[in-house]
C-alpha cells in the first residue's frame, strides 16, 4: 500500500497544493489530473523521494518511505515525463543500460523480445536518435517489463504515443494492475484503463 498523509509542496514563494491524502492499494491505479503548474509532477518527485515535502509524509505498507528506503526502491519504478533514453545508442543498448542501473541482469535475447512486444522489431540495433518521438517513448516503456517493481509512478506516459502504443501501453499497466501491481500517473489524456481513481489537483 502506498500511503500520502496531508502532503504539502511549496515552490518558491508559491504553494501548489496543500493538505493532500490519499492511499492506493495492491491491484489500484491512481490518475492525478490537473492543469498544467499545479504540480503533478512536483507531487510524483515528492512520491519516490526527489523532493522533499513542505509538510505531510508518504507510507509505503505504513512505514516512512525516509525510515525504509532500501525497501521501498526495490519496489518503485519511476518513468519520468522524459524518455530517458540515449540517443547515441541503439534501442538494445539503451534497455540493456538502463535495467544495468536497476541492478537487473538482462540477456539479450530477453532484451529483443520486450522491444518486439513494444513494435520496435527492426529498429533494435538503431541508434535511438534516429527514432521518432513516440518509438524513443516505447523504448523507455521497456523498462516497465524488465525490471520487476511493486508500484510504478509514470509522469505523463501517453505523451508522443499513437494509437498502437497507447494500447500497448494500456495492455502493460492493465496486466501490472491485475497482478496486484499499483500505478499512479499523470495524464493530460483520459486514460484506457478500467476502475481507476482520480486524484484532482
Amino acid at each position: 500500500m502506498l500511503s500520502v498523509r496531508s502532503l504539502s509542496c511549496v515552490r518558491g514563494e508559491n504553494r501548489l497544493f496543500t493538505n493532500v491524502n490519499f492511499s492506493v492499494n495492491a491491484g489500484q491505479w491512481l490518475h492525478v489530473r490537473g492543469q498544467n503548474g499545479v504540480g503533478k509532477t512536483s507531487l510524483l518527485r515528492i512520491l519516490v523521494g526527489l523532493t522533499a515535502p513542505a509538510a505531510g509524509e508518504i507510507l509505503w505498507n505504513e512505514q516512512s518511505i525516509s525510515a525504509n528506503r532500501h525497501e521501498f526502491n526495490q519496489n518503485l519504478l519511476y518513468q519520468g515525463h522524459y524518455a530517458c533514453t540515449k540517443d547515441e545508442l541503439t534501442a538494445l543498448e539503451n534497455i540493456k543500460f538502463s535495467t544495468r542501473l536497476d541492478g537487473v541482469a538482462l540477456d539479450h535475447t530477453s532484451a529483443q523480445k520486450i522491444l518486439h512486444r513494444l513494435g520496435l522489431q527492426g529498429r533494435e540495433d538503431l541508434p535511438v536518435r534516429y527514432l521518432s518521438a513516440g518509438q524513443k517513448r516505447r523504448v523507455g516503456m521497456a523498462r516497465l517489463l524488465a525490471r520487476p517493481a511493486k508500484l510504478w509512478v509514470l509522469d505523463e506516459p501517453l505523451t508522443a504515443l499513437d494509437t498502437v502504443a497507447i494500447e500497448i501501453l494500456t495492455g502493460l499497466l492493465s496486466e501490472h494492475v491485475a497482478g496486484g501491481g499499483i500505478v499512479v500517473l499523470t495524464s493530460h489524456q483520459s486514460v484506457p484503463l478500467a476502475a481507476g481513481r482520480v486524484l484532482d489537483l
